[in-house]
């Protein structure tokens, strides 16, 4: 066995510093996970990489020999200096352990009388010693070398020992392993037995252990056709293990449209990967387009949403999802249908939606956010949560995604675990865990960028930048949006393109930019398929509402609440029938808005998303605020308060603040925190403020307001006494202040 290291942060100072600094935070986390946390490797891997590789467009090397070649060599050196007795034992040990571990050690020494007193050199060299469940190397580097040092006849001699030492049925793939790692030349009849193997640790969730089976048996099969196929099974299998390099390095060698497709999916350009799965899914419908040529969807046979080609319609239905782009959901949905592929109902219910057929739409989410019980397919699992979040049942989606992962980890699919946290993260935002939240997404981000998917570590960034938003992180939010969008944008994501506009627009608005926040929610409803999102666009649209009607242009954002409310009303989701009677509350004059905000926190209170409840309790205490309402907007205001210093939502706390100062009842800042001049403002003086900082005339604020010039002047000297200033200049450079604090 090696000692485990535990991979970490790249030490930058362990690194060329020219070449750390300009490496994307995927492929460093990547470097390390190569070589196996060693930062002494990482130091002599980086220079040796290709441009193309260094900015994380090409696979890595993935052999030892190229990894670090200058350290196997010192370590290679090191070990031949031992005697011929202690090299043997740790070429056994080795070979026990690399590239699979086998635990058969202490079996083999015992089968062939070998006296283990020679690895005491070993240990007073300071390279390996004798543990209790067999040899424990120094470090993965010093394993390497001790196999790499032996002759070809002796690696042979020892993994032919290690496999007649191999018995029973749970064993039957490493002795298959062993039994191909012995053999001297190409042989079919091994060549079998290995793909049988790998077949074997594949249902037992060893994907690893079956890749490696797979590409032996590569090696050994005589018939070209088939090594190609064992290769893009083998290629599979890396993928499903996390190893996107080496998935990408040996899909290289094939041809095969499942494989392109799936890593395109993850890590390349998501509208190709679309197009590639759904070739490929009509392929496995008709019998002849499976990864490694078996795998076959009989085409009489009952219709199944967990067959091969079903899953591949499920995976273009994902890369759908990421571009955002309608026409691809229709053509998807239409030859599923057309063909008799079952497929999960995000498919078609995302088409439907999109058509405006919502009926149809939520029956198909509905059917497929059912399919979220235990112990099920980790990909029916991810698409349950996906249907369970745009039915608004947070969750449900919770549940879902959970079960997804914890099925990912038993089948070995580490893959897919970063994936289904991808999609836990929004039921903890929905539900006002930010914290929560972020804390699975960066979970997520570092699985993401370690499995070499940087699709779905671009979505995760743009969820850490809402996150960002919610919590008043302004510089992370702007910092983890233009990293998101600046990805998204070159590879058509439209997605987390969206995604992070939202979050930048959020930040506007809970830090009082309300022009701002709805222009950037206005063009995001412009923008099409690899620069927006539908799904985003129309979740997005509650806080559109309440920045247009803070701006006084409310024509397009009534139609849009129209929509939405249709949407609510279909899905009857507690939470998004409450955010339309606040959007109701918001478009509605006067006095007419109040009930419509007493009927938003009656549903909210069936609903998950406490957050918004939050801020419909701060939107509905400054409307009674202004219908001179005191006694209940103070307590509206007051638990508002309350929920947002419990979320840790600063930005949220100070706009209810204002609002209860502006009652006269001012509310002590949080702990720790120190008040900007313009927590001294009333939330009308600040509305004011900022409009006037963004170059608006008395007589245009007043338009927007629905208030006169006069008035307007009279809250413009208002604010220049509480701030101790005397032009708009001054503040115009007091709000900057504010907004980059």
């Amino acid at each position: 066995m090696v000692t485990p290291v535990n991979p970490q942060p790249l030490d930058r100072a362990s690194l060329p510093r020219r070449l750390a600094s300009a490496l994307p935070e995927g492929v460093r986390v990547r470097v390390l996970r190569a070589v196996y946390g060693d930062p002494r490797a990482a130091a002599e891997l980086v220079p040796l990489l290709t441009d193309r590789q260094a900015a994380g467009l090409d696979p890595l090397p993935t052999e030892p020999a190229e990894l670090a070649p200058s350290l196997l060599r010192a370590h290679r050196a090191e070990i031949r200096l031992l005697p011929d007795d202690t090299r043997l034992l740790l070429l056994l040990a080795a070979a026990d352990q690399y590239p699979v571990a086998t635990h058969a050690f202490l079996r083999a020494v015992t089968a062939a009388r070998l006296d283990t007193r020679p690895l005491e050199a070993a240990e007073v060299a300071g390279i390996a010693h004798a543990g209790a469940g067999g040899v424990v190397f120094r470090d993965a580097w010093t394993r390497i070398a001790a196999y790499e040092s032996g002759s070809a006849a002796d690696r042979r001699d020892v993994h032919r020992l290690l496999a007649r030492v191999l018995r029973g049925d749970v064993e039957t793939p490493c002795r298959s392993w062993h039994r191909g790692a012995g053999a001297l030349g190409p042989s079919g009849r091994l060549a079998g037995e290995l793909r049988t193997a790998g077949a074997r640790a594949r249902e037992t969730g060893q994907p690893t252990l079956a890749r490696v089976l797979l590409e032996r048996a590569a090696e050994l099969s005589p018939d070209p056709s088939e090594q190609a196929r064992l290769l893009a099974r083998a290629a599979t299998d890396a993928w499903q293990a996390g190893d996107g390099d080496r998935a990408r390095r040996l899909a290289a060698a094939t041809d095969d449209h499942t494989l392109t497709g799936l890593i395109a999916l993850r890590a390349g350009n998501a509208t190709e990967a679309f197009d590639a799965l759904l070739t490929a899914g009509v392929q496995q419908k008709r019998g002849n387009g499976s990864a490694d040529g078996r795998e076959v969807t009989r085409e009489n046979s009952a219709p199944d949403a967990s067959a091969p080609a079903a899953h591949l319609f499920a995976r273009a239905a994902e890369a759908a999802i990421y571009t955002g782009d309608l026409r691809r959901c229709r053509e998807a949905a239409r030859i599923a249908e057309r063909t008799g592929i079952v497929v999960p109902g995000t498919l078609g219910g995302l088409a439907a939606a999109f058509e405006g057929r919502y009926e149809d739409a939520r029956d198909l989410l509905e059917a497929a956010a059912g399919r979220c019980g235990p112990g099920g397919d980790p990909t029916l699992l991810v698409h349950a949560g996906i249907a369970a979040l745009l039915l608004g049942d947070h969750t449900r989606a919770a549940t879902a995604t959970v079960r997804a992962a914890a099925s990912a980890r038993a089948l070995g699919a580490t893959v897919t675990v970063a994936q289904a946290l991808e999609f836990r993260a929004y039921a903890d935002f929905w539900t006002g865990r930010p914290q929560a939240g972020a804390a699975t997404a960066a979970d997520a981000l570092r699985q993401a960028h370690a499995t070499g998917q940087d699709n779905g570590a671009c979505h995760l960034q743009a969820a850490l930048a809402m996150f960002a938003a919610i919590t008043g992180d302004a510089d992370t939010c702007r910092e983890r949006a233009a990293a998101a969008r600046s990805y998204a944008l070159a590879r058509g994501l439209g997605l987390p393109a969206a995604l992070a506009q939202w979050a930048l627009a959020f930040l506007d608005l809970t830090s009082g930019r309300f022009a701002a926040a709805a222009a950037r929610l206005r063009a995001l409803a412009g923008f099409g398929p690899g620069h927006g999102h539908r799904a985003i666009r129309h979740l997005a649209t509650p806080h559109y509402v309440e920045a247009a009607v803070r701006t006084g242009d409310t024509r397009i954002a009534r139609g849009a609440h129209a929509d939405y409310h249709r949407w609510a009303t279909v899905v009857r989701s507690p939470d998004d029938l409450a955010l339309s009677a606040r959007c109701h509350a918001l478009l509605a004059p006067g006095a007419e808005a109040v009930e419509h905000y007493r009927t938003a926190l009656d549903l909210h209170a069936h609903g998950t998303r406490d957050f918004e409840r939050a801020r419909t309790e701060l939107l509905f205490g400054g409307a009674l605020r202004r219908l001179r309402s005191r006694t209940e907007a103070r307590d509206r205001l007051n638990s508002a308060l309350e929920a947002f210093e419990h979320f840790g939502a600063p930005h949220c706390a100070a706009q209810a603040r204002a609002e209860l100062r502006a009652l006269g009842a001012p509310a002590s800042p949080a702990h720790g925190v120190t008040e900007h001049p313009t927590t001294r403002l009333t939330a009308q003086q600040l509305l004011v403020a900022r409009m006037a900082a963004e170059g608006a005339t008395n007589r245009e604020i007043a338009a927007r307001l629905a208030l006169s010039p006069r008035t307007i002047d009279h809250h413009l000297r208002g604010v220049f006494a509480r701030l101790g200033i005397r032009s708009r200049i001054d503040l115009v450079r007091l709000l900057a202040e504010e907004d980059s604090s």
